[in-house]
Formats: structure tokens, sequence, C-alpha cells
């Protein structure tokens, strides 16, 4: 019982790491991502396959799509920025936001991650999503959902992703989580989705905020931000070593 106790209080003293992530970390696992050059909206239309509308209008063809999705992240791994973000957790208290709904962050061994957009590999209720029991977690060797497939309430199963126009439901846990922060980062975000790149604003005035893309970002006004200007495997490689210094 002691022992556990100086466990619990050890972790916290542990300072709080937030990190906002977005397609930028997936990309170098090979995940397609939606928004980028040779991403996914260039391959589908956003209303067909991630919309209400479109789901109404053919949930065989939005179901076969995100069939189709599973099958490539199972083949994906999670790569050098997934596994540092969680190789952190010993020193800080980490939690990670994300933007993605690929699972590589808990497959790297992140044990605090919030979904903004959904996940992937869960299928839920047509009816009411965030249903509890309807909610069922897929795995490698059940992948698709079948034409006709129902959840426990008798509607359709339908993915478990947040679609284009309905509400995001994780937003004030994630709003929450970024207002504890001693330090904020940003990997692979352009930040111009909504409203997850309103996060930034929640940051306290205090903490020590970063951002990680190769690529030229618009930061927010009013915020100030260390960027680091590399892929997201060498940013965090780097990051990891500045972050030595604030402990």
């Amino acid at each position: 019982m002691r022992e556990r106790i100086l466990i619990t209080l050890k972790m916290g003293n542990k300072k709080k790491l937030v990190v906002l992530t977005g397609a930028g970390i997936s990309a170098e696992s090979g995940f397609s991502t939606f928004r980028d050059s040779g991403g996914l909206w260039e391959q589908y239309s956003v209303e067909r396959v991630a919309s209400h509308e479109g789901w109404l209008e053919d949930p065989e063809f939005v179901n076969e799509f995100y069939n189709k999705l599973r099958g490539q992240l199972v083949a994906a791994s999670p790569n050098k920025a997934h596994t540092i973000l969680a190789q952190l957790e010993k020193d800080w208290d980490v939690t990670v936001i994300t933007q993605n709904v690929d699972d590589l962050h808990e497959r790297a061994g992140s044990s605090k991650v919030i979904h903004l957009h959904g996940e992937l590999m869960k299928v839920c209720s047509s009816r009411d999503v965030e249903d509890p029991r309807c909610i069922v977690a897929l795995d490698e060797h059940h992948l698709t959902v079948a034409p006709g497939q129902l959840a426990a309430d008798g509607s359709l199963l339908r993915p478990y992703i947040v679609f284009f126009g309905e509400a995001v439901p994780k937003l004030q846990e994630a709003a929450e989580a970024v207002e504890q922060a001693d330090v904020f980062v940003v990997i692979g975000s352009s930040l111009v989705v909504y409203p997850a790149a309103g996060l930034v604003h929640y940051a306290p005035p205090q903490a020590q905020c970063f951002l990680i893309d190769p690529k030229e970002v618009s930061i927010p006004s009013g915020r100030s931000f260390e960027v680091i200007q590399d892929i997201a495997s060498k940013g965090m490689e780097k990051l990891s070593l500045r972050l030595q210094n604030l402990l």
C-alpha cells in the first residue's frame, strides 16, 4: 500500500505535457491521410464518405470505404514520433489529443488519448452514435461491417467517426486537458480544421508551446510557439531533447 501511494504521488508531481496531433504524424507510417496532396479527399468525395447525408444515401458504400481503410491501418505501424511520444510518459504526465482516427498512438504505448474525430477501429449505432451499448471495438481479425449488419439497438452499424457537420463530443474534454498544460505541442496539424484548431487558445499563458511541421503553419494570433520545421519523427527527436531542460 505504501509503495502504491508513493507511485501515485510521483505521478501527481509530473508536469503536464499536452499534445495535439494531426495527419502529419501518421503520414510517416504509410497510413493514408485525408487532406494532403494525394490524400483520400482527392480520391473520394467528402460528402459521399464523411457526411450524414452521404451515409443516408448509401450506407453500404460508406461502410465499405471504412472497411478498406481499416485494412490499410492494420498494415501500418507506429513510427518514431509515436514511440517517442509514448516514452515521454516516463517523465511527463502526457495527454494526446488527436485529430486522427487511427490507433497508432495506442499501439505505440500512449495511455491517455483523446480522439476528437472518432476511432476507425470502432463501429456504433447509426441511431445514437454515443450509445455505449452499441460501440464495438474491431480487431485485425474482424475489420469489416457487412451490408445490413445491425447494432445492438437494431439500427445499422456505422463507423464511429465524426462526420462533417456533426458535433465533436470529446471537444470539452480536450479543452480541459489543454487548460492544464505546462507544455503544449502541436504535431503535424495545419491548424485549419475547426473546432480542433481552436484548442490552442486554451493553453495557459505561462505554458511553453511548440509546433512540429515540415511546412509553414499559420499560428493563431496571440500565441507564441517555438517552431521545429521538420517531419514528425525528426521533430520529436529534437523536442525530446528540449523537454529534458524543462523538467
